[in-house]
C-alpha cells in the first residue's frame, strides 16, 4: 500500500511540475521587439536599386497589359467581337530524335512468354508484354542498363 501511495504522489508531483513549467511559443512578443525586426537600415545605393526594380516591374506590367490588348487569341472579358486576324498555322519542323537501336531478344522454343536475353542468353519472363516493347534485362550485370526489345 505504501508503494502505491508513494508512486501516486510522485506521479502527481511530476505532473504538477510539468504543468507549471513556462513554455515559450515564440509568438508572444512585445510590439517593441516586432518593430526592431521590421526596421532595416539601407544605404542610398540600395534605395536607388530598389526604386529601379520597382520602375522595371511597373514597365513590365504595362507591356504585358498592352500585349494582352493586342493579342487576339487572349479572351478579353469586356469585348464581344471575334478576333480579326486568324491564328498563324505554320507547320512546325519535325524534331529529330536520337533513337538508339536496341538488340532484340530471341524466343525460347516451346515456351510462350519467355525469351533469351541478348546479353547473356539467360531466360527472361516477358509474359503480358507486347511485342516491340523496350524492356530492361533483370539478369544483366554490366555497366549499362541492358535494354532489349521483345520479339
Amino acid at each position: 500500500m505504501n508503494v502505491r501511495l508513494s508512486s501516486i504522489i510522485a506521479t502527481l508531483g511530476c505532473i504538477f511540475l510539468v504543468s507549471c513549467y513556462p513554455y515559450d511559443e515564440g509568438h508572444h512578443k512585445t510590439p517593441k521587439q516586432q518593430q526592431t525586426k521590421q526596421k532595416t537600415v539601407t544605404t542610398p545605393e540600395q534605395q536607388k536599386i530598389q526604386e529601379q526594380r520597382d520602375q522595371l516591374k511597373a514597365t513590365e506590367e504595362a507591356k504585358k497589359k498592352q500585349e494582352e490588348l493586342k493579342n487576339p487569341l487572349v479572351e478579353n472579358p469586356g469585348t464581344t467581337t471575334p478576333p480579326n486576324n486568324p491564328p498563324n498555322n505554320t507547320p512546325k519542323p519535325p524534331i529529330d530524335e536520337k533513337r538508339t537501336e536496341y538488340d532484340v531478344a530471341s524466343k525460347v522454343p516451346g515456351k510462350e512468354g519467355y525469351v533469351f536475353s541478348p546479353y547473356n542468353n539467360k531466360l527472361v519472363d516477358v509474359r503480358d508484354i507486347p511485342s516491340g516493347t523496350l524492356v530492361q534485362d533483370p539478369t544483366y550485370t554490366g555497366a549499362g542498363k541492358g535494354y532489349f526489345r521483345v520479339p
